[in-house]
């Protein structure tokens, strides 16, 4: 799988600029993955390229940022350190798929409703502001939005995006007061169920191992890493 381009389908920049097959990518300075270059292939002058993503997030007002994955020229990573950018935010990609029945009554819908949107910004949301810019990435792409409800209110919730023969799964987030009762497991269930896919995929930070340990007691595990140069 291009793991590469499934996130970037996945996770849509609304506005987008191509320069020298990278892809650069803008959303309201809302996350990294959708206001970043996606640096796939070798451009043809590599200082111009890097130079042209500085001058388009500089005209925004944002950081430059670069996701750096598997489908990264070689020596792209040691050049942008070279010119000073950190690594922020290492990140695994986890493949499985499959699994029993959820345990937990678990509500999916095809659009975020507003319960679900406040429930993963209250738990994900890095940002005093952005949500609309966050539901705006969201629904760029059809998605199946689930959640655990308790008297009303969503406390687990999920996002899968159908990407052919297989399913993303982003946005898992649980409110504290509703963790370790296997809430965000159902979750993961109920879309890789309702998705019908042959497989299914996940991000998350690598230091996050408590994230990590769920979703391989599910059958999944590491295929990919990618990070970010910030500067």
């Amino acid at each position: 799988m291009d793991f590469d381009l499934l996130v970037h389908e996945a996770w849509p920049a609304y506005e987008q600029r191509t320069h020298d097959g990278w892809i650069l990518r803008y959303a309201g300075g809302v996350t990294k993955r959708a206001n970043s270059v996606l640096a796939l292939g070798r451009p043809a002058d590599l200082a111009g390229a890097i130079e042209a993503a500085e001058a388009f997030y500089a005209e925004k007002g944002q950081r430059s940022v670069f996701s750096v994955g598997v489908g990264a020229m070689p020596g792209l990573d040691d050049e942008l350190a070279a010119r000073g950018y950190g690594v922020v935010d290492p990140t695994v990609i986890m493949v499985g798929g499959g699994g029993p029945e959820p345990v937990h009554r678990v509500r999916v819908e095809e659009r975020p409703w507003p319960e679900w949107l406040e429930t993963w910004w209250a738990v994900d949301g890095r940002y005093a502001e952005g949500v609309a810019a966050a539901e705006r990435i969201c629904e760029g792409v059809p998605a199946l939005y689930a959640a655990v409800e308790e008297d009303g209110r969503a406390v687990a919730v999920g996002r899968g995006v159908p990407q052919g023969e297989t399913l993303g799964i982003y946005c898992m987030a649980t409110l504290p007061r509703a963790r370790r009762r296997g809430l965000a497991r159902s979750v993961l269930r109920a879309l890789v169920r309702r998705g019908g896919a042959r497989s299914a995929y996940l991000v998350t930070t690598a230091p996050n191992e408590a994230a990590q340990a769920l979703y391989r007691s599910e059958g999944f595990e590491v295929r990919a890493r990618y990070h970010y140069r910030v500067r």
